[in-house]
């Protein structure tokens, strides 16, 4: 469904500087993959979206997206993908019914088809009461269920999201999120997001994609991210930590052993194996344990062990093509 080879996008900012914001990204996506991009602030994933979605045109390098040339056959690509941006797209002084239906419309459904799809789509995302108000009446989560509406209006076969639920409160992410599967699942979409919400990637993407200074620096399913990259974290107290500490650096795989006053941590690959092994361990050396438990990894600790920092990090940047690209 996607398909890159080292594609690149600079910003030219002045004479004497340009902002390398995407460096050769090579990525597949295989039909009805949902496939979520990680990256910090100025990583380089909105760029790449804006790409895919013929909102910009690569510097350098080649993209497949639905069997067409972003760069090349840019109409056809649209023709079949639906694109969710961060803004809101509806006008805010038109009726949420009326701007579906105008969208259907433009994307060559006679009004007819345009409006029994837009009642489809209002009653699937449950917003059907609200098709007679305008945008502007909307709540923030409504907005960005009408928003999902836009881009699936088409009934796309590729659906890019970019930070779809930014800004929403737990519920309406949740609502969203659940509208959102349903409509893949009935329409057998594939999914590709950006989001900084750690939660949504480990929960509902087949596969993540980390990116960082506009590469990709991981691929694969958030289990074997988690697995490979991070590990389990040990925490044990004992009366002797640092003897505890000299019995943990001896487990198979262990890392980042640190100590004290009472508590030692541990990084190993098999938490749920390690931890009795070493409980063993500190039976036998008279090193008495008091408490212990194994934390399993999160997306945060593996872009922490990717990069040096943590996802989460309130990070900014300092120039208008560096939002760009965010």
């Amino acid at each position: 469904m996607i398909s890159t080879r080292a594609l690149s996008k600079d910003f030219v900012v002045s004479r004497s500087h340009t902002v390398h914001a995407v460096r050769g990204i090579d990525l597949d996506v295989e039909p009805g993959e949902l496939v979520a991009v990680l990256g910090p602030n100025g990583a380089g994933k909105t760029t790449t979206m804006r790409m895919l979605t013929t909102l910009i045109a690569p510097t350098a390098g080649t993209a497949q997206v639905a069997g067409f040339d972003v760069t090349a056959q840019p109409a056809e690509v649209r023709r079949r993908i639906g694109y969710v941006g961060q803004g809101n797209a509806a006008g805010h002084s038109q009726l949420a019914g009326d701007e579906l239906t105008s969208q259907g419309v433009i994307y060559g459904l006679d009004r007819r088809a345009a409006k029994r799809r837009t009642d489809e789509l209002l009653d699937g995302l449950d917003l059907t009461s609200l098709a007679r108000r305008k945008v502007s009446e909307l709540s923030g989560g409504q907005r960005r269920r009408l928003d999902v509406t836009m881009g699936l209006v088409h009934v796309p076969t590729l659906l890019f999201l970019d930070e779809p639920s930014t800004g929403l409160d737990p519920q309406n992410r949740a609502n969203l999120w659940e509208h959102i599967l349903r409509m893949r699942a009935a329409y057998d979409m594939t999914v590709v997001l950006t989001t900084h919400y750690l939660d949504e990637a480990d929960s509902m993407a087949e596969r993540v994609v980390v990116v960082d200074h506009g590469e990709v620096i991981a691929d694969d399913t958030p289990e074997a991210l988690k697995s490979r990259l991070a590990g389990d974290r040990l925490v044990v107290h004992g009366t002797d930590s640092r003897r505890l500490a000299e019995l943990a650096q001896r487990l198979p795989g262990a890392r980042e052993v640190r100590y004290a006053d009472t508590r030692v941590e541990a990084r190993v690959d098999d938490g749920p194996s390690a931890l009795p092994e070493l409980i063993r361990a500190g039976v036998d050396a008279g090193v008495p344990i008091t408490s212990a438990q194994v934390h399993r990894p999160t997306l945060d600790d593996v872009f922490l062990a990717l990069t040096g920092r943590s996802l989460r990090e309130n990070e900014s940047t300092d120039s208008t093509a560096g939002k760009e690209a965010a």
